[in-house]
């Protein structure tokens, strides 16, 4: 059977057979009083496929039953049986796993399966069928063995892409960049209220509050083709951020308070975090535990933040963000960090974060200016955290962050103020895939690039639409930054490497090793 997402051939690393086992992918003993498979509706896969979380041995695969994905799914409310099949070949000549899970009503018809048994640093297909429907073909990869010592590792970083700013272009030339993750780092849906200036309309008639809400905003999301064919591509390793529940909520609270709205916030937050467990590939903890940790071989450790469950309230004041009780991460978060960067015994330690860790001063000359929603309102905690990669305890720290609709990239410092503090880290902030539109280079330099004075840890700005690809190997990280002609039409677009930055192995901070001149 043949992709159903057209993808450019890749090496595939699985050899030898697996006996084919058949597990129970939903957690529960026994048979399901199911749908019939005659009773079905038609095109119960419009959702498509997507894997995540990949791990030596296995990953996590996903579906979502729904012939009326705008209208609530459009299922029977009863549960489905969904049979499930990895294979190492296309024509699944091959099964190596497979087996049957639930999808259920009260999951939206979604189906997460954790598909173990699998070989280390291998390719993979995965498909399901509900009744006599198949669903598109996935592909996927497993990380390396834990004692493995790879030689290279490629990934690719997206973030913020708002429906309503534009088409997804930028996935449609990250589909043929064969790497081995996606680290998406936050925004994968905007709460925004649909409006006639809008490229294209969010689903409902004004921002999401209810369960019903979310679910349907994240279908709307995953109709869209070039998403679907990026999901099927590669396995995506998902963090949160705002967007994807309100703009600019910390922990308990939203941005403003005092706002009135439909649901209390607690229900708005637990209905937005429900949708997002339930529509992505990945493990979720205890509670939503949403941080976590991946490992790929000696080579690499990949420390999935969460920026928002747990953070205090918004600073103020510059007085108020230097309080040192004030948490992006709250107490447990930043010692399940620390812990794991002292044991990591990988060559490099990846941050997947969601706001900038690097300061932005934007006043000119005296006095001092910034905003409070990244790491700059959490400044003791920042500073303890540089100051614990500043003894050298964790190798390589490479800090991968989104939010920011614009690429920077930076060095990092225990203290931003300070010109003899030294560079402990790189920071590679990568643009977004929408948010923003197509992109003011004049306005946007305008700016910033006057504010450079005042930053001298700023190596690049760039703020154009797009994503980074990774190149990871002992010796160095090489980071590209691609970007796209347009956003603004579904049609064929151009995709160019705009700059180029490389971090060396034992020198922290960040090189650029090649850019172009957007106005030249």
């Amino acid at each position: 059977m043949p992709l159903s997402f057209p993808l450019p051939r890749r090496r595939f690393l699985a050899t030898g057979l697996l006996v084919p086992v058949l597990v129970g992918a939903d957690g529960r003993g026994g048979r399901v009083r199911s749908a019939s498979p005659d009773r079905l509706p038609p095109d119960v896969f419009t959702l498509g496929v997507a894997s995540g979380d990949p791990l030596p041995d296995g990953v996590v695969l996903w579906t979502r039953l729904a012939p009326r994905p705008l209208e609530g799914g459009g299922m029977p409310a009863r549960p489905v049986e969904v049979g499930w099949e990895v294979s190492t070949d296309e024509r699944f000549r091959t099964i190596v796993r497979c087996g049957t899970a639930v999808a259920r009503p009260s999951a939206a018809h979604t189906v997460h399966v954790d598909a173990r048994g699998l070989r280390p640093a291998a390719d993979y297909f995965y498909r399901f069928t509900a009744g006599r429907q198949t669903s598109p073909i996935g592909r996927t990869r497993t990380a390396p063995a834990p004692d493995a010592h790879p030689r290279r590792l490629r990934f690719a970083t997206a973030s913020c892409q708002n429906w309503q700013d534009g088409f997804y272009t930028a996935y449609r030339a990250m589909a043929e960049e064969d790497v081995d993750f996606v680290a998406f780092l936050g925004d994968y849906l905007y709460e925004a209220t649909p409006g006639p200036t809008r490229l294209r309309n969010h689903v409902g008639a004004g921002q999401p509050y209810t369960l019903e809400d979310y679910r349907n905003r994240h279908a709307q999301y995953r109709t869209d083709p070039d998403l679907a064919r990026m999901h099927a591509a590669a396995p995506w390793i998902v963090s949160l951020d705002d967007h994807d529940v309100d703009d600019n909520w910390t922990g308990a609270f939203p941005a403003d308070p005092s706002a009135r709205e439909p649901v209390p916030f607690a229900a708005r937050k637990a209905a937005a975090l429900r949708a997002f467990a339930e529509h992505l590939p990945m493990r979720v903890g205890p509670g939503l535990r949403l941080y976590r940790r991946l490992r790929f071989g000696h080579l690499a450790t990949l420390h999935v933040l969460d920026t928002r469950q747990y953070r205090s309230r918004h600073p103020r004041t510059l007085t108020q963000a230097n309080e040192p009780w004030r948490t992006m991460t709250g107490r447990p978060q930043e010692r399940w960090l620390v812990e794991g960067l002292v044991r990591a015994r990988s060559g490099w330690n990846l941050l997947a974060n969601q706001v900038m860790w690097a300061s932005v001063d934007r006043q000119r000359g005296r006095g001092q200016r910034f905003g409070f929603d990244g790491w700059d309102g959490y400044r003791a905690q920042r500073h303890r955290l540089l100051e614990f990669l500043a003894t050298g305890v964790a190798r390589n720290p490479v800090v991968l962050t989104g939010d920011q609709h614009a690429t920077w990239a930076c060095d990092l410092k225990p203290d931003f103020d300070a010109d003899d503090s030294p560079v402990v880290a790189a920071e590679l902030i990568g643009t977004s895939i929408t948010s923003g539109g197509d992109a003011d280079v004049v306005g946007f330099r305008q700016a910033l690039d006057p504010l450079r004075t005042e930053n001298p840890h700023w190596k690049y700005l760039d703020n154009r639409r797009g994503y980074l690809v990774g190149e990871l190997t002992p010796e160095q990280l090489q980071a590209r930054l691609r970007v796209v002609g347009t956003v603004r039409s579904a049609g064929p677009t151009t995709v160019r490497t705009a700059a180029r930055f490389v971090v060396e192995y034992g020198r922290p901070g960040v090189i650029v090793d090649d850019a172009d001149d957007p106005l030249g």
